[in-house]
């Protein structure tokens, strides 16, 4: 017998599926991720006022284009629960312009919403790249399937969806996953932590760290990706990928302590 939330998915959810996509001055590895994603019902590019070629390209593939101002914003997620409600569809997927989707998600996606007792989100394993190559662990996931009016996400930097209802996880399997082609160099990376750190002292400006977690919180990052994440995998590209986790705790800590003591 069906319960009252399968009822209502039956008679109200679509079986369709809208992937959205958030952009600025995309062009370097769009085309690619639109190439993955072509067969699905609708896609939506949200773009943030681009300057390059990326509304053309995402025009080429049919996509519809709807617009957030950039204004000053340098983070993606001021823009994401925007874009998420703008797709026509119930469901969404949710793609960055350097991430492909396997046709085995695809596949799979399409079974998960054609069950009666379909959960309101999935959480879906990542291949991301290091230094050239794919890590080996598939440890990485977010949640970045799921019902739109179910959803909400947050527009602090790193923020996650919430979403009202049940999450479950997709296996960890190599074909069934959302690759991550961005392989910045390690300048870039560093440039990268420090623009993410501004943002993340920014939204933890309201906490309090004691000494013993300026001490330990680093190092914790450090074996938390080298062990539990398996980076140690990787040999000598997941060592120096843990002390990237352990640098940045540190670079972000430093920059909180720094502003907290000008405020007190």
């Amino acid at each position: 017998m069906e319960n009252k939330s399968d009822i209502n998915k039956s008679i109200s959810v679509d079986n369709k599926i809208s992937v959205v996509i958030n952009t600025y001055n995309a062009e370097a590895q769009l085309r690619e991720t639109l190439e993955s994603v072509k067969e699905f019902d609708e896609i939506v590019v949200c773009d943030m006022e681009s300057t390059d070629s990326t509304r053309e390209i995402a025009a080429e593939y049919g996509a519809r284009i709807v617009t957030f101002e950039k204004k000053n914003y340098n983070i993606v997620e001021v823009a994401r629960d925007f874009a998420i409600h703008s797709a026509r569809y119930d469901w969404v997927l949710v793609v960055d312009a350097d991430e492909r989707v396997t046709p085995g998600l695809k596949k799979y996606l399409y079974d998960h919403i054609s069950r009666k007792d379909a959960s309101e989100a999935l959480s879906i394993p990542f291949a991301s790249m290091f230094m050239g190559r794919f890590v080996k662990n598939l440890t990485e996931r977010h949640v970045r399937f799921f019902l739109h009016k179910k959803a909400y996400w947050p527009t602090t930097i790193h923020s996650r969806v919430q979403i009202e209802g049940v999450t479950v996880k997709i296996p960890a399997r190599r074909d069934i996953c959302i690759e991550h082609f961005d392989d910045p160099t390690m300048a870039q990376r560093v440039t990268k932590m420090n623009r993410y750190t501004d943002n993340e002292t920014e939204k933890r400006l309201g906490r309090r760290y004691s000494a013993l977690s300026l001490l330990f919180r680093p190092w914790l990052f450090f074996l938390k990706t080298l062990l539990l994440k398996g980076s140690i995998r990787d040999g000598k590209r997941g060592i120096i990928r843990a002390y990237m986790e352990m640098n940045y705790q540190t670079v972000m800590l430093g920059k909180h302590l720094e502003r907290t003591e000008k405020t007190e």
